[in-house]
């Protein structure tokens, strides 16, 4: 079966693209002009070029029967605000749109839990969750939210959209990298004197990608599933990446006043200024409220699988290791 992939060049897309390839699908990429095609790189993929929000992106989906919309603007950066609306949202419109017209059968679209929102004071909260829109922090968040909204109102008119909500994903080509394998990178780089006391959801990307093929094979039309695994503090996790490594985990916290006043300089004052901002404020505001979830919907509807965190560490390690973005 041939199956249309927006986003294969990224992190999830890119475990995705290969456990299509290994389950016997055809795999259509959709790629940017300007995308780093390294993920893909030695793969039987077909590459179509082109934008989500082509008014022609119909005319390449022709012929798939199945689409996973993986592909977002990720930033937390509030200059980027109008580039996360017109890629999320808007994206995600022209993207349906297209599929609908193209005949495609059946839809994955990749969520977020940052569209579901934290629970209060650490509560972990499942699907049935939803933050209020105006309490969801940042731009990104909001963008994902009203993108998933999309996806249901389309779900809800008769079209076939199954919507997955990825916790913080960790294993190897994290090529960007995304914020999970950013705190990785710095802790390899000696670059976390201090953290933060707060909590995240983690998994193994791979079973990320899993949880979308089992979505397309199990899952309901107009449902939403968490694909998590562990609620882990960051000093946990830490902990995890001394035991791995050898390094030394950091051990104190730092306040958030502190990265909060530095982030708002750097946005506020520095970046206007033509300088590169190095902490976005809305990543420090997330920071501040553990995001812990509850995935036993995905476990007992999709049977996501729930892969050792250990394992993903580890990979996602040697990966950056080998790739050289950790010098000396």
């Amino acid at each position: 079966m041939r199956v249309f992939v927006t986003g294969g060049t990224g992190f999830i897309g890119a475990h995705l693209v290969r456990l299509l390839l290994q389950e016997g699908y055809t795999v259509t990429a959709l790629v940017r002009p300007s995308s780093n095609l390294d993920n893909l790189r030695g793969l039987a993929v077909e590459i179509a070029t082109g934008d989500l929000n082509d008014a022609n992106l119909w005319q390449q989906m022709q012929g798939c029967q199945y689409l996973f919309h993986v592909a977002a603007h990720y930033s937390l950066w509030q200059a980027d605000r109008e580039q996360l609306y017109l890629h999320n949202v808007e994206g995600t419109r022209n993207v349906l749109a297209s599929a609908q017209r193209a005949g495609i059968e059946r839809t994955v679209y990749t969520s977020s839990v940052a569209a579901i929102g934290a629970g209060a004071s650490g509560k972990v909260v499942d699907e049935s969750y939803q933050s209020p829109v105006e309490k969801l922090v940042g731009d990104y968040k909001k963008s994902k939210f009203l993108a998933e909204q999309v996806a249901m109102q389309a779900a809800n008119q008769g079209q076939e959209i199954v919507v997955v909500n990825p916790s913080s994903p960790i294993g190897p080509l994290d090529i960007k990298p995304t914020p999970t394998g950013d705190i990785i990178l710095r802790f390899l780089r000696r670059q976390m004197p201090f953290y933060m006391d707060t909590g995240l959801n983690f998994i193994d990307v791979r079973d990320v990608a899993w949880g979308h093929l089992l979505a397309l094979q199990k899952g309901k039309s107009g449902d939403r599933y968490i694909l998590g695994y562990q609620n882990l503090t960051l000093k946990e996790l830490l902990e995890q990446l001394a035991q791995l490594t050898g390094l030394k985990a950091p051990q104190s916290t730092i306040p958030p006043w502190i990265p909060l006043s530095v982030a708002w300089v750097d946005e506020k004052i520095l970046a206007p200024l033509g300088k590169s901002p190095s902490v976005p404020l809305d990543g420090v505001r997330m920071a501040k409220q553990p995001m812990y979830y509850n995935a036993s919907k995905a476990i007992r509807e999709l049977g996501l699988p729930q892969s050792s965190l250990n394992v993903a560490l580890k990979d996602a390690v040697d990966w950056f290791m080998t790739q050289g973005y950790v010098k000396g």
